[in-house]
């Protein structure tokens, strides 16, 4: 979690203009403070339930990418802030309601608000965050309004396939679909608000807004390549989570899409054709070949490919420090997993 005192940007592992740094991590830790006092309610159960997550940590990707966007035009602008809170808000009240879907237990290395409080209450809180993200949103004006609850649909859209299942359509298709709906469209929203309400001109917003969706494409893939690669927690979460659940990430749909016939992608696909491993043993053979798979490879280089074409997308700003912020964030995500 960002406080302050923090380096936003070098914790990343990027090498960058340390004034872009001071200035991105200055903003990110007002926006934190902010972030506190609004999620306050004069009720006990509701302020304790809508902190819960917050004071869990989290990455902050989504403010993040909206001061990186603002740097790009006047960053002392007095709306970039609430912005930045209307999509983290957004985001922590999303967060909410996938548990409950999830019937997860934990979030963030803590109790889920689901199993603290259940179902009920968690739905609730979730509700009540998107309504203080929305407030805020009309303190900015109608174009804010317009933007956050487009995104919003796109948000449920995205839920809504990802609930249904693929249906007839081609898995690796449905699944980046539902990546570019419930992740990638709020950091596009992100970066759109920082071009927006810094004072870039249109075109800039438009380059800023391509920027944002196919870096959060790139992000959350190279997430779930993290739940396979890392050794440690560096996920966020144990390693093989997904695996264990039966949740289809890329690197599983492209092996069971293969055709390989040595005895290694043979086995791999009947372990991952069985559901959910649930058993130690046969979990951490699917893992093993999981991470030495020509899918595993595969992953990497769709990771990659969304990564650079998140760098073409910033043609059209001005070279310069933020740019160049920008273009390394790319690196990072492109590399975290190799």
């Amino acid at each position: 979690m960002v406080s302050t005192g923090d380096s936003a940007l070098t914790s990343f592992g990027l090498d960058i203009d340390p004034a872009v740094d001071a200035a991105v991590s200055a903003t990110l830790a007002v926006v934190e403070d902010a972030l506190r006092s609004n999620v306050a309610s004069a009720d006990p159960l509701v302020a304790e339930a809508a902190r819960h997550l917050m004071d869990a940590g989290g990455k902050r990707f989504r403010p993040l990418i909206l001061a990186l966007g603002a740097q790009m035009g006047d960053p002392a602008r007095p709306e970039i802030v609430p912005a930045a809170l209307v999509v983290e808000l957004t985001h922590l009240a999303t967060l909410y309601h996938d548990d409950v879907m999830d019937e997860a237990t934990v979030r963030r290395g803590a109790p889920s608000a689901n199993a603290r409080w259940g179902n009920s209450v968690a739905i609730l809180v979730g509700d009540y965050l998107f309504a203080r993200a929305a407030d805020i949103a009309a303190s900015l004006g109608p174009e804010a309004v317009r933007l956050q609850a487009r995104t919003f649909a796109r948000l449920v859209h995205g839920q809504i396939a990802e609930t249904a299942g693929a249906r007839g359509s081609d898995p690796i298709e449905h699944y980046l679909s539902v990546i570019a709906e419930k992740t990638a469209s709020l950091i596009a929203t992100s970066a759109r608000f920082g071009g927006l309400f810094s004072g870039v001109t249109p075109e800039q917003v438009e380059a800023l807004t391509g920027y944002g969706e196919t870096i959060g494409i790139a992000f959350q893939l190279s997430d779930d390549l993290l739940d396979i690669a890392s050794e440690s927690v560096q996920s966020g979460k144990t390693p093989g989570t997904d695996l264990r659940e039966g949740v289809p990430t890329l690197p599983v749909l492209y092996a069971l899409a293969g055709d390989d016939t040595d005895a290694s992608s043979i086995r791999l696909r009947e372990l991952l054709a069985s559901g959910p491993l649930v058993d130690d043993v046969l979990h951490a053979e699917a893992l093993g070949l999981l991470r030495e798979s020509a899918a595993m490879k595969r992953a990497r280089e769709t990771v990659r490919t969304y990564a650079e074409e998140a760098r073409a997308r910033l043609a059209p700003l001005p070279e310069g420090s933020p740019r160049s912020a920008m273009e390394s964030l790319c690196d990072f995500i492109a590399d975290r997993t190799s």
